[in-house]
């Protein structure tokens, strides 16, 4: 029981701080658009639980586990570490380094719509960005990727505060599935995701409509599903357009471009200005 109680207490001081300075300053897990970066994030997570099982192990190890001897052996405190950690940390840092690379090409030959996150009126970063595509709505494929990994972690603290002192946790090699399959999940959606134009903000002042987002190649803008007379801005590519007078908020914004549905936009009385 002391041993798992102070395993907690240095799980504390490994993620404590490293939580705060990411919820004030989320710069290190998002991505070149703003917004939160899901692979980056689980990537980091599953550091943070390694880096803690090893400093934990060690420190057990040379205060009650007998010293360098108790880490010898076939089956020593650290034999699960290549055939079932490894694979769990891999997963995720793989869908992290080929998920930037395949949207980093497809944003540059133009197969994908990225713009720019809505600025934060508190000026940090939601959480649902992880769980949620570039229009706000949730992503079933990041979503299960989320859910999985976070049940994974879970089991592997668990397992390893129960006998800490057996070292890392014997688990079935096959849990890398756990992570493994969900990234695959992952990386697969950012190759295959369609180049829907995206609205990431709707505004409306004196009359005029301004849609702002990206993807916008030749758009049909409808409000209520009936289209309106859009102009682009040639320096930031938002849509302008006079908001018809029989529309009043709430009312849905949509963008078709090239044969291609954003998602529905709901603007809402409150944004009113």
């Amino acid at each position: 029981m002391a041993s798992a109680f102070l395993a907690l207490l240095l799980l504390a001081a490994l993620a404590g701080p490293l939580a705060r300075r990411l919820h004030h300053h989320p710069a290190f897990i998002t991505g070149r658009d703003g917004r939160l970066s899901t692979s980056t994030a689980l990537a980091l997570a599953w550091t943070v639980i390694l880096v803690w099982l090893l400093l934990t192990t060690l420190g057990y190890g040379l205060a009650a586990g007998g010293g360098v001897g108790w880490f010898r052996g076939e089956h020593g405190p650290l034999s699960s570490l290549t055939t079932v950690y490894l694979p769990l940390l891999g997963g995720p840092y793989v869908a992290m380094i080929a998920a930037k690379t395949v949207v980093g090409m497809r944003v540059e030959n133009g197969s994908m719509a990225k713009p720019a996150a809505k600025p934060a009126a508190s000026g940090r970063r939601p959480l649902r960005e992880l769980i949620a595509n570039d229009g706000g709505r949730t992503d079933l494929v990041d979503l299960q990727y989320v859910a999985l990994s976070a049940v994974t972690m879970l089991y592997v603290v668990l397992f390893f505060l129960s006998d800490v002192g057996a070292g890392l946790p014997d688990l079935p090699s096959e849990i890398w599935a756990l992570t493994g399959a969900p990234a695959g999940a992952y990386l697969v959606n950012k190759m295959a995701v369609r180049p829907n134009p995206v609205i990431t903000d709707v505004t409306v002042s004196d009359g005029r409509l301004t849609v702002e987002g990206g993807g916008f190649t030749t758009p049909v803008l409808t409000v209520n599903d009936s289209p309106v007379p859009a102009e682009p801005d040639p320096l930031t590519g938002a849509l302008t357009a006079p908001l018809p007078a029989s529309v009043t908020p709430p009312f849905t914004v949509v963008v078709t471009a090239r044969g291609l549905r954003s998602d529905p936009y709901r603007y809402e009385a409150s944004q009113a200005s």
